[in-house]
């Protein structure tokens, strides 16, 4: 469940023809193959103990607002052995250039590399690289080092291209690229969501709202929970399937608890990859509840808001960072003040109360996503950008 946009971006070029290679670090969970979806994977090893493994897979945070202590020993580890597995592979012929995706940590090895093999960068941001900058003076060092030396960055949304640009990123040089689903994948499957139901032990007809995504502050998991008394006076049988894993997960089934939910604030741990369609389809409401957590670090732009408006489900998001971007309110979904308990449990009785909203909403949130914010039209886009770095590097060689 952590960044599965890396998959669906390198699969989507692959699709248009390009020959795509991701470097990632090695994590005993992650097993794949060295080639999945016409993808090449080459995973680095850089721990010689396994209480090391924490580079990527956002095992290095705590929470999202804090580094482990941890990091300070795996970081030379992992950004020697990432640097290193680039030159090795890059040594071959044929490779046009370099993409690395979070400006911190990846940026720097791969602006190295690419330095090295006089090759192209093209930095895209998701939110949490950019936060860290925010934070830490060596970060926003790194950050302020890598982007002015690359021909193009991208961002997932607006807010956070604005924040790249205020460490130093290159305005002219940046665009705004929304994130895309899969519309094939997540679609609206009405029977699928009611054999979800079944197999979780779920009553069929009892009001549902889900949320999931990593248990961090950032997530508003916990203002979400405290909506949960609101609308059970309406709803008595309404319940809260909150699906994920985190450091956070034993403080929400503590606060559920002494709010009197048990029972009806569900934690089904992570689901599978291949169960979120099923699963968002059982959904009465999706909610998004995002927020800047303490430190101010927030999601650039959720995916899982894009695969609700996939699946035509009605959303119940905040008014944050890139989320107004692709929901408008009223017409796409329905958007509330972050961190506001009361504005979420009004919004998600609003929908309960008036199921033909819901499915209009729903409707027109899908219709956005064949439109415009999907995986085909992302990679097309990607492509034009790289194109343009491509003609501009050949440009200045001659």
């Amino acid at each position: 469940m952590t960044a599965p946009f890396i998959e669906e971006i390198a699969a989507g070029l692959v699709q248009r023809g390009h020959e795509v290679h991701v470097v990632a670090p090695y994590e005993p969970e992650v097993r794949r193959g060295p080639v999945e979806r016409g993808v090449f994977l080459h995973f680095y090893r850089y721990a010689p103990h396994p209480g090391l493994n924490i580079w990527g897979y956002a095992s290095s945070l705590k929470a999202d607002v804090g580094i482990k202590k941890r990091v300070v020993l795996a970081a030379p580890l992992a950004l020697s052995a990432g640097l290193l597995a680039l030159l090795q592979l890059t040594a071959q012929a044929g490779f046009d250039l370099v993409h690395a995706h979070w400006a911190i940590p990846n940026g720097p090895p791969a602006l190295l590399a690419a330095q090295l093999r006089g090759l192209p960068l093209v930095v895209s941001l998701h939110g949490s690289d950019i936060y860290l900058a925010e934070r830490m003076l060596p970060g926003a060092l790194v950050a302020w080092a890598t982007l002015r030396r690359a021909a193009v960055v991208t961002a997932c949304s607006g807010d956070l291209a604005a924040r790249s640009v205020g460490l130093g990123g290159p305005p002219g040089r940046t665009r705004v690229l929304p994130y895309g689903v899969d519309q094939h994948c997540f679609c609206p499957d009405p029977a699928a969501g009611l054999d979800f139901r079944r197999r979780y032990g779920l009553p069929q007809d009892a009001p549902l709202i889900i949320a999931w995504g990593r248990m961090v502050y950032k997530k508003g998991f916990g203002f979400l929970i405290e909506a949960m008394p609101g609308i059970r006076k309406r709803y008595p049988e309404a319940l809260l399937l909150l699906a994920g894993y985190g450091d956070l997960e034993e403080a929400l089934r503590a606060r559920a608890s002494q709010l009197g939910l048990d029972g009806a604030v569900v934690f089904p741990g992570p689901i599978r990859r291949d169960e979120l369609p099923a699963m968002i389809n059982a959904a009465d409401v999706v909610a998004v509840p995002s927020v800047h957590d303490q430190h101010g670090n927030v999601d650039g732009l959720p995916n899982v808001l894009l695969e609700a408006m996939a699946c035509g489900r009605p959303i119940v998001a905040s008014a944050v960072a890139g989320i107004p971007s692709v929901i408008e309110c009223e017409r796409h979904g329905l958007l509330v003040p972050e961190g506001d308990a009361t504005a979420l449990a009004e919004a998600s009785l609003r929908l309960l109360d008036d199921r033909a909203l819901g499915r209009r909403l729903g409707a027109a949130a899908r219709r956005r996503i064949e439109e415009e914010l999907n995986w085909t039209a992302y990679a097309e886009r990607l492509e034009h950008i790289y194109e343009s770095v491509l003609e501009s590097n050949r440009h200045h060689a001659t």
